[in-house]
């Protein structure tokens, strides 16, 4: 463990490199047990290295069908760090726990973190599935993706509300019809509403 460490020490750059965080999460996953990266993800999270705490979060998200206390920790904890780069690798390590424990299953999971008091738990909900139509599940089901980003329109975080209508505008690309239809129910009384409108329906309206 600490020889990998001290790897992972003269082998990350000073400057950022999600690609080469990316690449060394996969291969310990790849290479080690569920366990192993469990124990390995909360260990390189105590690292000074933003970008080792990137690898960390990914690993926890690889192991967190098999440990939920790593699935708590990215939602209790990784979602409070400030810089604004892990908290989009909190997002991917969010859609690789959906993905392993299934889409259609982690629906309620999805809702729960959509439903969040802290806008980053919130953000990773909506921008770690993007594309959702590209997922398994939701490409069969678009309109549950588009019913479940509509709940953000009026979120208090400007933050969340771009990313879910940077989202659905993804989602307008293949289904336009599905996507207007929901925008024309909104109700546009409010400015948050519509700042996702005109975010959602760029390519539409």
């Amino acid at each position: 463990m600490h020889d990998y460490i001290t790897y992972l020490e003269e082998t990350i750059p000073d400057r950022d490199s999600l690609k080469l965080v990316k690449t060394e999460a996969q291969k310990f996953y790849q290479s080690n047990s569920p366990e192993e990266c469990h124990e390995m993800g909360f260990r390189l999270y105590q690292s000074e290295n933003f970008q080792i705490q990137e690898i960390g979060v990914l690993l926890l998200g690889y192991c967190a069908h098999a440990y939920p206390d790593a699935l708590d920790f990215l939602k209790e904890k990784v979602s409070k760090h400030k810089n604004w780069k892990v908290q989009e690798v909190l997002a991917m390590a969010f859609d690789m726990h959906c993905k392993s424990i299934g889409y259609e299953q982690a629906l309620p999971l999805i809702r729960e973190w959509m439903e969040s008091d802290n806008a980053n738990v919130r953000r990773a909900a909506s921008e770690g599935l993007r594309v959702w139509t590209g997922r398994p599940y939701f490409k069969e089901n678009p309109h549950v993706a588009i019913e479940l980003l509509a709940l953000q329109k009026e979120d208090a975080s400007e933050y969340v509300r771009k990313s879910a209508g940077n989202a659905l505008r993804d989602i307008s690309r293949k289904h336009p019809e599905l996507v207007a239809g929901e925008l024309e129910k909104w109700d546009l009384s409010s400015r948050k509403a519509q700042e996702v409108h005109k975010l959602a329906g760029k390519f539409i309206l």
